[in-house]
């Protein structure tokens, strides 16, 4: 890092891993005292220790910069201190934690907007992070672990980073460290072996954490990553795709008010995203405005439209009384060549209109490829 001109953006490198425990931080903090070690002006904006002594002691001879108190219903909360890093202008700068959520009244909400501010002040950030925490996962995480994981990071935010390094660590010694009460205290190592600390589980997170980093090698396709790329054994079902980096494709997701159309966007972004392809988040009106509908079916489909734009989305209202053919002649227009729609739920009451317009759309768009993604949202969540 660190080699860039006066006025330029700050260079991010990311570290990540499969779960708690993996060595993130541990290999951040390592990556700091060998910059210092080359006479780089490096500090520690914020580090989460998580009582982990051999953790802490990496920080000795680094300088840690004071974290900024705030105060929220009563109680003292500890936040990184942007501004005093701004005012230090150090030319690295430590970051751990990159999904958390900042307490409520804070300048930005999450700490991944701070990186971005410290980044176009010309710092140069190294963060951590979990697969679990981006965004695009957030289904398949769910369905794997069971767990909802609140806190996420656009996909494009992680596509921004200069390097991605894996952390990677076998199951088994990850249990193993957990047992030994290296990464929790025994209560909280109980718990953790109830939720994400199953065997197969990690297993499957850290297949997850492997195929991510090598499609972020291979969007590069330049640059050091610490993964032997013949560990990796197979594309996930969701990237059953063909013809990757292929400039002409173009990727168009149906918004409806649906609760399942957040899946539905996550699934057609990763998509876009291994294909390097333009995206299209297309909502189709039969009222002259958005203004126009019941208050929830607005407020659901400007939610929607809100968390595709979040996500880099071309978002696009059109209106039309037949929704099968505006979508397929948007698709045209637009040289779309694949298509993401909702599949009806079976006990849905309009089943028979939505279907219609459904099939509809499989039969206009004979050009296209149109994936139906069924709602595998488990019960009581959103």
């Amino acid at each position: 890092m660190s080699d860039e001109s006066p006025g330029q953006k700050g260079k991010l490198k990311v570290f990540l891993g499969y779960a708690a425990g993996v060595g993130k931080t541990y290999q951040m903090l390592d990556e700091c005292r060998r910059l210092q070690r080359e006479g780089h002006d490096v500090v520690i904006g914020y580090f989460e220790p998580h009582g982990r002594q051999d953790t802490i002691a990496k920080t000795e001879g680094l300088e840690i910069l004071t974290r900024r108190r705030v105060e929220y219903r009563g109680r003292e909360f500890e936040e990184m201190d942007t501004p005093a890093i701004l005012a230090r202008q150090p030319k690295i700068c430590a970051v751990d934690e990159f999904a958390h959520t900042n307490v409520p009244g804070s300048e930005r909400t999450k700490r991944w907007e701070d990186v971005m501010v410290l980044l176009e002040a010309g710092i140069d950030v190294l963060t951590t992070m979990n697969i679990q925490h981006l965004e695009s996962l957030h289904d398949q995480i769910l369905e794997i672990t069971g767990v909802q994981v609140r806190e996420t990071i656009p996909d494009w935010v992680v596509k921004q980073a200069d390097e991605v390094v894996l952390i990677d660590l076998p199951p088994q010694a990850l249990l193993n460290r957990l047992q030994r009460g290296v990464i929790y205290g025994p209560d909280k190592a109980h718990q953790a072996m109830k939720g994400f600390f199953k065997e197969p589980t990690l297993a499957a997170l850290r297949e997850m954490a492997l195929l991510q980093t090598a499609h972020e090698v291979d969007s590069r396709q330049v640059g050091p990553v610490a993964l032997d790329r013949r560990s990796l054994h197979a594309r996930s079902t969701d990237e059953q795709l063909t013809q990757p980096n292929d400039p002409h494709e173009r990727i168009l997701i149906h918004i409806t008010e649906s609760p399942a159309t957040a899946a539905l966007i996550r699934r057609g972004k990763r998509v876009a995203d291994y294909l390097n392809a333009d995206c299209f988040a297309v909502c189709v009106l039969r009222t002259a405005s958005i203004a126009d509908l019941p208050k929830a079916t607005r407020e659901a489909l400007e939610q929607h439209l809100d968390f595709a734009r979040k996500l880099h989305i071309e978002a696009i209202v059109l209106q039309g009384q037949d929704v099968a053919s505006s979508l397929v002649d948007f698709a045209r227009r637009n040289r779309v060549t694949q298509a993401f729609l909702a599949k009806p739920p079976k006990r849905s009451i309009p089943l028979l209109t939505k279907m219609h317009m459904v099939m509809k759309v499989v039969r206009l768009a004979k050009d296209m490829q149109v994936t139906l993604v069924a709602d595998r949202r488990r019960a009581g969540n959103p």
